[in-house]
């Protein structure tokens, strides 16, 4: 909850660029309004002196020159109803309309993104953001969850000082591979498989640790795995048939170890866990012990520990802790340094493998120092204010002064197609981070499994896990912690930016990729480094942020989306990753293992990571093509009608008079220019989706929104300027002597029926010429929109004789008409 952010509403980029195309519609509107206002104020009786209008009442006073600004006003607000049509209130409907369809009949019904083995299509949580797919330039990934499997196994682990574990990793093999070296896997024939469990080492199981060097550590290590944790027992109390239930897949894989090696917890009460450990003195006796759960001290994303204290059935009272390696090293008793060095080596070596790594440690409690401390924790418990707070404190005053047992190495492999579709990302021009709170060697070889990083990038780290750093921290004055670390990152930017530019410069230079841990982080983003931060990250093709807490994932994506202006994706699977979803412009949620909370953060749900390139090279893209086309074209046909009107007014001595029939002008975006656009905001795409993928490069056209910039604004609008000159000057020319049959002069009426049918084709033809693709629903909705504007005019003529028919339209003459409606 201290990591979580206000629920944001979240717009398209597009969406807020035609904000500004609307106001510039609205400015050329006041700008026509206002030129024929003018036009009508100056003119009135200049022009059409022989109507006598000083004299005249039947003009009224918009037609009165003794006040001239009455007639401006009056004839401005006219024309703000006859030139209304600039504006393109339907578009608004019709891009909804296509939004919609989009995300309900093509994202949640494509099959290239449907999860057989989980039965998980995708799902599009908002239709607000389906063009915004098709611009993102970087992405933020969670690595647990998103880029793995979230299926954790026991794979290796210390003890006293000792590794034990056989196995290879497929991080192992891919460093393997870069080196060009073999890696061979010994299997034993004992080795014991099931879920949560991949641990092959003869000198542990079926009791043989009772002949190693530290049985006595090794038990303490058993029993830490079976009694720290929170996990329910489900089913039968057997170990073949018994299931775990447990907060997170890490929890479960090491009770599931415990179990394996002989210390089997299997009942649960609210003050008591109960565990069958076997080989306790000897080979075949089997014992169920009883331990006391006096206090529990959970989990969470500050603390980065759980400890339990329990009491044994004599009466002893242990503390029991496991944690991340920095905090629980904070917490050691002095001496055993040996110890201390190489379980950091094996950690160190665990976290190369791609390993997950977990500290175990204890302490025994006084009974009188247990009692004093236990008064704290339940007032702390029963708090109602800052009841978190409290706990955190008071439980730091007992977790302190432990004994180091070991450390816990997991295993979480890749999702399929990760690296594959990683390689095809960047080949689009996205930039992906990576922000976990893993060690940085894990997170490191992780980026390698995955094509994030490879050899030939130069890697800047920045890491507090430097000699200097801990000599100061070993003080323990957190003023002078806070002053050197601040500007040891201070110095490690400066120097790494400074390289960086250096390789800007030169022609040959390689791909850049930045390291960085959380406690550097945190001072990194401190207002006066976070530019520096910004610069040197915004020059990497790879970011990799390890050891980071939820809100910090989530500042370093506003960092980028605000500081940058770039488009961000963020993608996560987990509670932990909400913020970081809610921060970008599009959050993607992976429904996996850790339940649906960021789904329901989401804007976009998917099954695998891999579905991304989907996502955004296939219907992101073609959103993005699609709805750039249907606000140009929207723009382009309404200015085309609306111009047409507005050069009729200069020949109507800025009278106000209307050039169309009412209803051709209610009838323009509604019925006769309407399903065409939607259908090319359904159905056009210039490329098919598997070569959307095969050549990512494409995507690249909607990272530098080519579709949508004022350039292009300017051409349709040079279009609509001089293709509605021709339409007016045309038709209105080629009927000056033209005559009906009933050799009567064209009238009003006559001229603009011809010119708007101009006008209807002219726009619907126009569509089909901006189409990479047409179906035959374009053919239909094309020639459907014609055919229906001349089914209208051919009934309305029969049924309707507006005045205009008797208007002659003898704009030749000398003086010409001034046309004024009763």
């Amino acid at each position: 909850m201290m990591n979580a952010m206000n629920v944001p509403s979240k717009r398209s980029t597009l969406e807020r660029k035609l904000d500004k195309l609307i106001l510039t519609l609205f400015a050329t509107l006041f700008v026509m309004c206002f030129i024929g206002a003018v036009g009508s104020a100056v003119f009135v009786n200049k022009k059409y002196f022989y109507l006598h209008l000083e004299s005249s009442e039947e003009g009224g006073a918009q037609f009165d020159p003794r006040n001239r600004f009455l007639v401006f006003l009056l004839t401005m607000f006219t024309l703000i109803t006859l030139y209304s049509t600039i504006i393109p209130i339907s578009l608004y409907v019709s891009i909804e309309m296509i939004k919609f369809i989009q995300s309900t009949q093509f994202i949640n019904k494509d099959l290239h993104m449907y999860h057989l083995e989980t039965n998980t299509p995708a799902l599009a949580r908002t239709s607000n953001l389906n063009e915004e797919l098709g611009q993102v330039e970087y992405i933020f990934s969670d690595k647990t969850g998103t880029l793995t499997r979230n299926l954790m196994e026991f794979f290796k682990c210390s003890i006293g000082g000792e590794v034990y574990g056989t196995g290879v990793t497929e991080i192992e093999r891919g460093i393997a591979e870069r080196s060009g070296k073999k890696i061979e896997e010994n299997i034993s024939s004992n080795a014991v498989r099931e879920k949560g469990f991949n641990f092959d080492d003869p000198r542990l199981m079926r009791g043989a640790w009772r002949n190693e060097p530290n049985p006595d550590n090794c038990k303490e290590f058993f029993r830490c795995l079976a009694i720290c944790h929170t996990v329910l027992p489900e089913g039968d109390e057997s170990p073949e048939k018994i299931k775990y239930q447990a907060a997170s897949p890490d929890e479960a894989a090491l009770v599931i170890a415990a179990k394996n090696f002989g210390f089997f917890f299997y009942r649960r009460t609210p003050t008591m866990i109960y565990v069958r450990e076997s080989h306790v003195e000897k080979m075949g006796k089997i014992q169920d012990v009883p331990y006391e759960i006096l206090n529990v001290l959970e989990f969470n994303s500050t603390r980065k520990r759980q400890s339990v204290v329990c009491r044994y059935p004599d009466g002893r009272l242990v503390l029991y802790c496991k944690g991340a390696d920095t905090v629980i090293y904070e917490r050691l008793a002095d001496g055993n340094n040996d110890i201390k060095k190489v379980t950091r080596e094996h950690l160190e070596q665990f976290g190369s493998s791609g390993l997950r790594t977990l500290c175990l440690a204890y302490k025994e409690l006084h009974p009188d120092v247990y009692e004093s401390w236990n008064e704290k924790f339940i007032q702390a418990k029963s708090s109602l204010r800052d009841r978190e707070r409290k706990l955190d404190e008071v439980a730091e005053l007992i977790e302190h002064d432990l004994i180091l047992i070991g450390s816990t190495a997991i295993e979480d492999k890749l999702q399929e197609g990760v690296p594959a579709c990683i390689e095809t990302l960047k080949r689009a021009g996205i930039k992906i981070w990576v922000l976990t709170g893993d060690k940085i060697e894990t997170a490191i070889n992780i980026g390698y499994a995955c094509n994030l990083i490879n050899n030939e990038m130069k890697q800047f780290i920045i890491s507090s896990e430097t000699d200097a750093i801990r000599e100061v921290e070993e003080r323990g004055d957190q003023i002078e912690i806070a002053r050197f670390m601040k500007e040891e990152v201070k110095k490690e930017l400066k120097s790494c930016l400074e390289e960086a530019q250096s390789y800007f410069s030169s022609l040959s230079g390689p791909k850049l990729a930045l390291v960085i841990d959380g406690k550097c982080l945190m001072y990194a983003l401190d207002p006066s480094l976070r530019v520096m931060l910004l610069n040197l990250s915004l020059n990497c093709h790879a970011v990799v942020c390890c050891r980071v807490s939820p809100l910090q994932k989530a500042q370093v994506t506003s960092l980028v989306k605000k500081g940058a202006q770039k488009i961000t994706l963020s993608i996560g699977d987990g509670a932990n990753d909400v913020s970081m979803i809610q921060a970008a412009h599009v959050g993607v949620g992976i429904s996996g293992l850790e339940g649906m909370q960021a789904v329901m953060a989401s804007d976009f749900a998917i099954a695998q990571f891999r579905y991304l390139a989907d996502l955004l090279l296939v219907h992101g893209r073609w959103s993005y093509l699609r709805i750039c086309k249907v606000v140009t074209y929207f723009f382009y046909k309404n200015l085309t009608f609306t111009l047409t009107q507005f050069w009729f007014t200069f020949q109507a001595g800025f009278s106000g008079q209307r050039f169309y029939d009412d209803w051709f002008q209610s009838l323009y975006n509604v019925i006769f220019t309407a399903l065409p656009v939607i259908i090319v905001g359904l159905f056009d795409k210039d490329v098919s989706a598997s070569l959307s993928k095969k050549y990512p490069e494409l995507y690249m056209e909607g990272i530098r929104n080519v579709f949508f910039k004022w350039r292009v604004v300017a051409i349709w609008a040079f279009f609509s300027l001089y293709q509605s000159l021709i339409f007016y000057y045309f038709v209105s020319s080629s009927s000056l002597s033209g005559k009906n049959s009933a050799g009567k002069t064209f009238g009003l009426w006559d001229v603009s029926t011809m010119a708007f049918t101009c006008v209807v084709v002219t726009v619907n033809l126009r569509l089909l010429m901006i189409c990479n693709s047409i179906t035959r629903w374009h053919y239909i909705s094309v020639g459907g929109s014609i055919l229906a504007w001349f089914i209208f005019i051919f009934l309305y003529s029969g049924i309707s004789t507006p005045y205009d028919r008797q208007v002659s339209f003898s704009l030749h003459s000398e003086a010409g008409n001034l046309i004024i409606p009763r």
